[in-house]
Formats: C-alpha cells, structure tokens, sequence
C-alpha cells in the first residue's frame, strides 16, 4: 500500500508520527481541508503530468489552476494530466493519495511558487484519507524536488 511506502520513507526521517490519517476521505482539496480543519488554499496538491516520455509531479497551492501558458513556457509541451488509472504504476500512489513522498524512480517533482505565501501546508501521504503539515524547509526537503515553477493561476 502506497501510504505503506511513504510511512518507511518518514520513518527514516524520523516524522513518521506526523502522518495524519482521518476517518473520512482527504482525496480532494475539499475533503482533505474539512478533515484537516483548514483553509484549502493550504493544501498542497500534488498533479501528474506526461512530459516527453517521463512523469512530472507539480506540488501547488490547494487554490490555484495550472495556467497553460505558464506550463507550455516551463515545459516545452502542453499540459497532458495522467489518466486514473496511470497514477499508481507510474508513480506509486493512486489518485487522491498522490504525494512527492517515495514516489517511483525517475519522477520528477516540482514545487509550485503558490506555495510559498504560506509557513506550513498539507500534503498528503500516499493514501486518500492522510496529510502531513509541513514547513516549506521540510517539504523541499522531503520531496526531494528538482526546482521551484510558477506554472500556476489563482
């Protein structure tokens, strides 16, 4: 199980503690801020992308878009999201649970611009019913991410 893998991973960490799990689903913004009692805007979603040949991972802001041509600049290529069903053996965790936490070999991950106006943030943790808060430090990191983007629209 996918928050299996990230559990390990924050236990090498030693944060393993920090996971949040709730009774309720957190697979959308929504859900994971009423579970978390928080704005949405603080969630940190995680998004999936097809980029020549390789899976990218750009973590952004609860409330924020990806805005096209921001994508197209950053990326060379338009935005093309993984299907449902792609999402577990591409990068390890299923939709609703996608997080840049122990993910596959060879995803990329980014972290979006919309995330730093905020002290701490929710991502989640490999399941659709978990999140960890974390500083802005610690998910940079923890998420091991290639470059801060601003690919996103409010």
């Amino acid at each position: 199980m996918s928050i299996e893998k990230v559990r390990a991973y924050f236990k090498e960490k030693g944060i393993d503690s920090r996971i949040q799990e709730f009774d309720v689903s957190s697979a959308t913004v929504e859900l994971a801020a009423q579970a978390l009692g928080c704005e949405g805007c603080r969630i940190a979603k995680t998004l999936s992308f097809h980029v020549d040949g390789r899976v990218v991972l750009i973590v952004a802001a609860g409330d924020v878009k990806i805005d096209n041509s921001k994508y197209k600049a950053q990326f060379h290529t338009k935005a093309k999201m993984l299907s449902y069903d792609e999402a577990p053996e591409l990068i390890g965790h299923a939709v609703g649970g996608v997080c840049p936490f122990a993910v596959n070999e060879g995803v990329d991950v980014y972290l979006d611009e919309s995330l730093k106006r905020f002290e701490t943030v929710y991502p989640a943790c490999g399941s659709s019913n978990s999140a960890i808060e974390l500083t802005i430090p610690e998910l940079e990191e923890l998420s091991d991410y290639v470059a801060w983007i601003d690919v996103a629209k409010q």
